[in-house]
C-alpha cells in the first residue's frame, strides 16, 4: 500500500492507464487511509470502494478530496457551518463535474472554515483542523482540510477555494503546491458563495505537474456561469527546466519586515536559485498593496453579509426559535446557527454597506482595489512574475491568534493583493524553517503570480523552480 500511497497523480494515471495498477485497489488503498484520518481533515469520507468503471481520461482512477464549500449531488455539504448542517445537494459542482468527467472519484469532503472564512481552520464548527507536521499547530485556512489531507497522507489531491488566500496559504503552511488561478478561470457554479467577486477555485497537490493535471480538467467556460471564461488554449503539463529569460519581481511594498526571519532566510535562498538558473531578480513597485488587507477586509465582508443573508430560517437551513414573531426566529437561527468568526464578518459587511457609510468604506475600498489591479499590470510590463512569501510565518499553534482577528487576519498579508487583482498566483514549498522561538522546522512556501491568464506560464516557471529545489520533505509517518 505504501508504494501507491507514493505515487503522484500524474504517475498513478498513467500506471492506471497502462493496466499496471488496479484502479480499484488504488482507490482501495487511499479510501483506508482518509478512514484512518487522525487530522480532522474529512468530514464525510467514501465508507466503501467498491467496484466501479474507471472513465478514460488524463485522471482515470485518480482520488480527489474536495472541500465541503463544493455542492455534492446526494452526499453531505456543510460548509463547514452548522447552519446548513445534514444538506444533501439535488447537484454536482461544475468544477468537481468536470473532474469526474476527467476520470476521477470523490474521496471525501474536506473541513474547511466556516463559509471559507479564516485563516487557520479553527472556525469550522466541527473543530480545528490539525497540521500533519505538528498537531498543535494550524494547517492553514480556509481549505485547510484539504491541505492537510495531501500533506498527510489522506489523499493524492484536493480542491480548495481561495477568496483572499485560502489555497495558497494552508498550501504553504503545510509543504504542498496551492494554485489559485485567474478569477473566471473555472466556474464556481455549485460552489457556496463567500465573496462572489473574488472566490475561486484551484488545486491542493504534492506537486507541480499535478496541479496542472487537476487545473486542466476543471477550466473553461460554463454556461451556469456568467463570469467563467477559461483559459485560452487550455493547460499542458509543465517541462520547463530553466529560467532563462524571464525576469522575477521583488514588491517593495511587500518585503519590508512583515516576516520571520527563517522565512526571510528561504525567501532569499530561493531568488538565488531563480538567479543559478538563469532567471533575473528585479525590484519593482507595488505602491497600493500594503492597502490590500484594508480593501479586502471591506470588500469580502460587504459580499458576505448580502450572500449569506438567504440564511435565514426560511429559505435556507437549519430554523430555530420558538412560538415568537418572525424577526425573533430570524435573529435566534442566525445567532444559532453561525459561528463568531462568520458574524463578525457579517456585520462588518453590513455596516460597510449601510445607509451613510457605503461610500467612506466599500467605495473606498473598491477604488483600492481598481489601484491595486493597475499596480501589478503595470509591474508586470516590467517583469513575468512578481513573487514574495505566500505567507509571514511557518504554522502557527492552535488558539495562538483566535483573539487577536487582526493578527490572523494579517496572515494574507501576501495572499490578498492578488486576490484583488484577480490574478493566478501559487504557492510551492521552497523549504523548512523554524518558528520564532524554535521548536522544530516547518514548511515555507513561496508564491509567484502572474498575469491573468497566464496560468501556463506561471506553472512552466513554478515546475523549473520546483525541480532546482527538489523539496522531498514529509510530515513523520507519510509516505513520499
Amino acid at each position: 500500500m505504501g508504494e501507491l500511497l507514493g505515487l503522484t497523480v500524474a504517475q498513478a494515471a498513467a500506471k492506471i492507464a497502462a493496466g499496471d495498477v488496479s484502479a480499484a485497489e488504488y482507490f482501495g488503498a487511499w479510501q483506508g487511509a482518509a478512514a484512518g484520518d487522525e487530522l480532522n481533515a474529512y468530514l464525510w469520507s467514501v465508507e466503501n470502494a467498491g467496484d466501479y468503471e474507471v472513465k478514460d481520461g488524463p485522471l482515470g482512477g485518480i482520488p480527489v478530496a474536495v472541500k465541503d464549500i463544493f455542492c455534492t449531488e446526494g452526499t453531505p455539504t456543510t460548509a463547514g457551518s452548522r447552519i446548513i448542517e445534514g444538506y444533501r445537494p439535488p447537484y454536482t459542482a461544475t468544477a468537481v463535474r468536470r473532474l469526474d468527467a476527467a476520470g476521477a472519484r470523490v474521496l471525501g469532503k474536506t473541513n474547511m472554515d466556516e463559509f471559507a472564512m479564516g485563516s487557520s481552520n479553527e472556525n469550522s464548527a466541527y473543530g480545528p483542523v490539525l497540521n500533519p507536521w505538528d498537531r498543535g499547530r494550524v494547517p492553514g485556512g480556509s481549505s485547510g482540510g484539504s491541505a492537510a489531507a495531501v500533506a498527510g497522507g489522506l489523499a493524492p489531491c484536493a480542491i480548495g477555494t481561495d477568496t483572499g488566500g485560502s489555497i495558497r496559504q494552508p498550501a504553504s503552511l503545510c509543504g504542498i503546491v496551492g494554485l489559485k488561478p485567474t478569477y473566471g478561470a473555472i466556474s464556481r457554479y455549485g460552489m457556496i458563495a463567500f465573496a462572489s467577486s473574488l472566490d475561486q477555485c484551484g488545486p491542493l497537490t504534492r506537486d507541480v505537474t499535478d496541479a496542472a493535471l487537476l487545473l486542466a480538467a476543471m477550466q473553461g467556460r460554463d454556461p451556469c456561469d456568467s463570469t467563467s471564461v477559461g483559459i485560452e488554449g487550455g493547460i499542458a503539463a509543465p517541462s520547463r527546466e530553466d529560467l532563462k529569460g524571464l525576469r522575477f519581481g521583488v514588491p517593495s511594498e511587500l518585503a519590508r519586515d512583515t516576516f520571520d526571519a527563517g522565512v526571510r532566510a528561504v525567501f532569499e535562498a530561493t531568488l538565488a536559485r531563480i538567479e543559478e538558473l538563469g532567471g533575473e531578480i528585479a525590484e519593482v513597485a507595488l505602491p497600493s498593496a500594503e492597502h490590500g488587507i484594508s480593501a479586502y477586509y471591506v470588500i469580502a465582508p460587504a459580499e458576505a453579509s448580502s450572500n449569506l443573508a438567504r440564511y435565514d430560517g426560511v429559505r435556507y437551513g437549519m430554523r430555530s426559535g420558538g412560538d415568537g414573531d418572525l424577526l425573533e426566529m430570524y435573529e435566534t437561527t442566525r445567532a444559532e446557527g453561525f459561528g463568531t468568526e462568520v458574524k463578525r464578518r457579517i456585520m462588518l459587511g453590513t455596516y460597510a454597506l449601510s445607509s451613510g457609510y457605503y461610500e467612506a468604506y466599500y467605495g473606498q475600498a473598491q477604488k483600492v482595489r481598481t489601484r491595486i489591479a493597475e499596480d501589478f499590470k503595470a509591474a508586470f510590463a516590467e517583469v513575468d512574475f512578481v513573487v514574495t512569501p505566500t505567507s509571514p510565518t511557518v504554522a502557527f499553534g492552535l488558539g495562538e491568534k483566535t483573539a487577536d482577528p487582526l493578527s490572523m487576519y494579517l496572515n494574507d498579508f501576501f495572499t490578498v493583493p492578488m486576490s484583488l487583482a484577480g490574478i493566478p498566483a501559487i504557492s510551492i514549498p521552497a523549504g523548512l524553517a523554524e518558528p520564532e522561538g524554535g521548536g522544530r522546522r516547518l514548511p515555507v512556501g513561496f508564491q509567484i503570480a502572474a498575469p491573468a491568464f497566464a496560468e501556463q506560464k506561471l506553472l512552466e516557471a513554478s515546475y523549473a523552480l520546483e525541480r532546482a529545489i527538489g523539496f522531498d520533505a514529509r510530515p513523520e509517518g507519510v509516505d513520499g
